[in-house]
Order: C-alpha cells, then structure tokens, then sequence
C-alpha cells in the first residue's frame, strides 16, 4: 500500500518464483503464491490511483549488466555478490541490479508514454 502511495510508477523483476524455487530445491514453494499475491495486489493498488507497474521481462540481464559502463558479462553465479566490472565499478550485486532494473523500466515507461 505505501509503495503505490509514494510512487506513481513502480518497476519489478516479472520472475518465475516457480522455477527458482524449484532450481534451489525449494519445492513446491510459498514464495511462488507470495510472491504472485504481492504482484497482483501492488497493481491493484497503483490502477486504483492511476499509477503504473512495469514488469521487466524475466531474461533482462539486470545482474550481468554494469550499472556504470553498460557491459554485460558472459556470466555470474549466484555465489558472486559483488559485482566487479573491468571498468573499475564495484558494486553490491543486487544494488547493481537494482539500478539496471530502474533504468529498463524507466525506458520502457517512456516508450509506453509517447
């Protein structure tokens, strides 16, 4: 409720909580119906106002992709939670992933608005 009162654009990861779940030996999890639960409901709430959510497509390399210089690596695996780019940047992972995550969705908002 506070994120689609605070923001008029919200942007998320549209992730397969199933088949992570299933790939880190969850089974069959609550974080897939939670996670979908949340989704739903963070949209209702921002059409309820008039405001946007914006799904990244799941293959968007967010992770792979430095936040400074553009390029993306071949690879990272989940045991790498620092993100080092031959560039010089050096950055928490996620924080890396979360700055690609808002610029996509930034773009993809301006291309929904013209």
């Amino acid at each position: 409720y506070k994120l689609a009162k605070l923001y008029d654009c919200v942007v998320i990861e549209d992730l397969n909580m199933k088949r992570m779940s299933q790939a880190l030996n969850f089974g069959k999890s609550v974080a897939d119906h939670a996670w979908g639960m949340f989704t739903k409901f963070l949209q209702y709430k921002l059409e309820e106002q008039g405001k946007k959510l914006i799904k990244i497509d799941k293959w968007f390399p967010s992770s792979k992709t430095c936040s400074c210089c553009n390029r993306a690596k071949e690879s990272l695996s989940l045991s790498e939670r620092i993100f080092h780019c031959d560039c010089g940047f050096v950055a928490d992972r996620d924080w890396n992933a979360s700055i690609n995550i808002k610029r996509e969705g930034l773009r993809l908002l301006a291309l929904t608005s013209s």
